[in-house]
């Protein structure tokens, strides 16, 4: 009897120790994932940690996002930009490719590889489609999630009329969120 009532508290134990655990989360991207020309507070990173912690997830959201990054550079800076014991990456990355002229080909290659390669270590991987570069073909292939994240141009825009303001993001953020949720939840 006493092994049951020991074995019963170890396994309520290990559930409460997993469930306390802190969910690590690494946006991973280009200059709209690094918060170009919008303050660090308001840089989709820093406000998705904001609005899972008001929700009650212990988590953590690393920002990894560098302006003017390719997949090619993205592939390059993958083991030092995603540590071991990350849970969740949300990948940004294409935009800058279609930029440079990299054919859509070796962006999506790379991009897909990416992708392979935090699958492989275990990690939860959601991609994002940048405003009209749809790249959900490249996540249907890996079996990852997909959100798109588009606005109009003018009041959710930076100043450059390219890249998202603080309200910007905040919107995609509340539209992106039950498929986080959802990777938050698998992890647990």
């Amino acid at each position: 009897m006493w092994t049951r009532i020991g074995a019963v508290l170890l396994t309520v134990f290990l559930v409460a120790s997993a469930q306390a655990r802190t969910i690590r989360i690494v946006a991973f991207g280009d200059s709209a994932t690094y918060g170009w020309l919008v303050k660090r507070d308001d840089s989709y990173p820093a406000q998705l940690e904001k609005m899972l912690r008001a929700k009650g997830r212990d988590v953590s959201v690393t920002n990894a996002g560098i302006p003017g990054d390719t997949t090619k550079g993205a592939l390059a800076r993958l083991d030092g930009s995603v540590p071991n014991g990350t849970d969740i990456v949300l990948v940004e990355f294409g935009v800058n490719d279609l930029r440079m002229h990299v054919p859509q080909k070796a962006m999506r290659g790379n991009l897909s590889e990416l992708v392979q390669r935090l699958c492989k270590r275990g990690i939860g991987v959601l991609v994002i489609g940048l405003g009209g570069l749809d790249v959900s073909d490249v996540a249907r292939a890996n079996n990852v999630l997909y959100v798109q994240w588009k606005l109009p141009p003018g009041q959710y825009r930076a100043r450059d009329n390219a890249h998202f303001n603080a309200e910007g993001y905040a919107i995609l953020l509340a539209r992106t969120l039950p498929q986080i949720e959802r990777l938050i939840a698998e992890r647990r």
